[in-house]
Formats: C-alpha cells, sequence, structure tokens
C-alpha cells in the first residue's frame, strides 16, 4: 500500500469516527538493501529466439518468381553450324548436321506450412513475443527448404520424410553421380529432368590437396570468372581442409591477403559459402550458381494469427511456396565422400 493510500484512508476513518487515528508510513521493504524482491520490480528483457542459418543457396542462385503451381525448365541441346567444316561463305539448304534440340522438364511448386498455438496471456505479457516468434518462423522456412534443396529424393516418399520426400524440393543429393555432366530424361514428368552431376570421389579417406585440385578442374573452364562461381562446404569439411598441412606443417590453404590463417574463406580465387545442410555424402559443390541453380518463389508469404481457435490461445498459421531445380548441370561439379 502506498503512503498516499495509507493517509487517505486514515482521513476517512477520523471523519468517520470522529477520533484521533494515527498512521505508520514504514516502509515495508529495506530501501537501503539489495538483491532479489527487495526495493524493486522485476524487469523482463525483450524475448528472442535462437539463430538459425538462412538458407545458403540463395546466397548466389538464380531466384524468379513463381506465380504458378508448376514450373518448366528449356533446354536448347546442340550446334547450329555444320559440324563438317563450318568455313567459308557458301551453304547447301536444307543440308548438314545441326543437331538442334530441346530438353524440358517441369516440377510442382512445393508447400512449406507451419501452424502454432500460443497461449493469450504469454503472447500479450512477454515483451517483444510477437516479433521473435514470427521473424524466428521466417527463419524456421529457409532452414526447411535448405535442408530440402540439399538432400530431399522427390522420388521416394520414406528415404527423406523429414525434408518432404515427394512433398518437397528436388535437392542436390538426388541427381545422378556421373563423370561427367549430362541432362536428364526430356518431358513433363516428375521422372524427368534428373541430371547427370560430375562427382569426384575422395573414395572413403581424408580429402587431399589434390583431390579438391580435381574438383576444380571438372569445373568447365567457361565458368570459372564468371560472377557467383563459389564452393559450398559442409562446416566439417572446410576445419578438414584448414588442417591439411605441408612438409614443414604449414596449412596448404592459405590463401594470400589472408590474415586470418588458413581460414579457407577462398581456394583457387573462389569465394567458400559454408553450407549446413550439405550431407556428409557430398560434401562440397563447386558451381557458377547463378546458372546452376534456379529458386522459384511464389511472390508471398503467408503469416496469420486466428485468434481463439481453442479458448485461452490463438494460432499462428505460415504458409510458404517455392520450387528449385539444378538448371545448368555442367555449370558445377561435386565431390562424393565415397
Amino acid at each position: 500500500m502506498t503512503v498516499s493510500q495509507k493517509i487517505y484512508e486514515a482521513v476517512c476513518a477520523a471523519i468517520l469516527d470522529g477520533g484521533q487515528v494515527n498512521v505508520n508510513l514504514n516502509e515495508a521493504s529495506a530501501l537501503t538493501g539489495s538483491g532479489s524482491n527487495i526495493g524493486g520490480q522485476i524487469l523482463f528483457d525483450d524475448s528472442f529466439d535462437e539463430l538459425r542459418l538462412a538458407n545458403p543457396f540463395r546466397i548466389g542462385a538464380r531466384q524468379v518468381p513463381c506465380n504458378n503451381s508448376d514450373m518448366m525448365f528449356v533446354a536448347k541441346l546442340g550446334n547450329s553450324a555444320n559440324a563438317t567444316n563450318p568455313w567459308g561463305y557458301t551453304f547447301t539448304p536444307n543440308t548438314g548436321s545441326p543437331n538442334t534440340a530441346t530438353s524440358i522438364w517441369q516440377l510442382p511448386v512445393r508447400t512449406l506450412v507451419a501452424q502454432l498455438p500460443i497461449r493469450t496471456a504469454v503472447y500479450n505479457d512477454i515483451n517483444n513475443l510477437p516479433t521473435t516468434i514470427i521473424d524466428d518462423k521466417v527463419l524456421e522456412f529457409s532452414q526447411l527448404e535448405g535442408e530440402s534443396m540439399a538432400i530431399n529424393d522427390d522420388q521416394a516418399g520414406s528415404t527423406t520424410t523429414s525434408t518432404g520426400a515427394t512433398s518437397g524440393l528436388r535437392g542436390l543429393d538426388s541427381y545422378v553421380t556421373a563423370g561427367a555432366s549430362a541432362f536428364g530424361t526430356s518431358g513433363s514428368a516428375i521422372t524427368n529432368g534428373i541430371h547427370s552431376i560430375a562427382t569426384v570421389s575422395f573414395g572413403g579417406v581424408t580429402p587431399t590437396y589434390n583431390k579438391i585440385v580435381d574438383i576444380a578442374n571438372a569445373l568447365p573452364a567457361q565458368y570459372w570468372t564468371l560472377p557467383g562461381t563459389a564452393w559450398h562446404m559442409r562446416p566439417q569439411m572446410i576445419q578438414t581442409l584448414r588442417q591439411l598441412k605441408d612438409s614443414q606443417n604449414l596449412p596448404l590453404f592459405l590463401e594470400i591477403g589472408e590474415a586470418d590463417g588458413a581460414a579457407v574463406g577462398n581456394v583457387f580465387g573462389w569465394p567458400v559459402i559454408a553450407n549446413s545442410y550439405l550431407s556428409a555424402a557430398f560434401p562440397i559443390y563447386l558451381a557458377n550458381w547463378p546458372r546452376f541453380l534456379t529458386i522459384g518463389d511464389y511472390p508471398q508469404m503467408t503469416v496469420q494469427v486466428m485468434d481463439q481457435t481453442a479458448p485461452g490461445f490463438v494460432t499462428l498459421f505460415a504458409e510458404k511456396r517455392v520450387v528449385s531445380s539444378v538448371r545448368d548441370p555442367f555449370s558445377g561439379v561435386r565431390a562424393s565422400a565415397a
């Protein structure tokens, strides 16, 4: 009870009773003390969430709007010049071997959804909680799509259930391992467009310097100088490369100008992006990402709070639609642990 309330009640009692009333103005707590519940109140700091790794593939991948239910990719194949001898001014109509064609594949737009019931008392009382929940939900969706883009198998319903399986994206690991890249079969079925990606094998042992060189050599030279060419590596693989030493016990991947000492922030002139969503089976990708991977996004992400879906609760609903595909299989290579 405050001092003003004590005085007010004493005055009222004196008027009613007509007698003398003594007012005790001593504080209930020691103002000179310190500690829990002494001379103060509880201050609630703003709520926060554990930081998630936003989808690293979006750093360099080609991103386009997709307002439709499906996205079709069309690749032009072959040459237009005469394969026998294209030089000179003369030509013969309707003869030669231009071997020009197209390859197509079509993928459905996939949907990520989440719902979260929240007690209204908690939702209203904790500082910054609504903003924290929504910010974390956006990052959680980015995490989930990154995992699906890396390892999901859209051809099987049981092997990659947590990343979507047949309802998820076509993960990079699900593409065919090959000595040289090639387009997948042409058509609009879900089994079309599974390309072959040039793959260098580590043979089940710790990678050597020469194996990293082999990966770089597997990427065709026309992609070397393009903007967006970069490595994606698992953090564990980055640490492994940091530990590679020469005969003088010096780090092999210390780039000129790197003051932090073999940080593997740059290998052979291409930046290294740490990507926790890559699998142990394929821990390294080197690609010109604007040509290699395309991400199609529905322009809007739905976030809605629905009141009183159950007594004392509100429900947060979120939905995001996205599709992704390797577009140019020749513009990327990878490493296989096996």
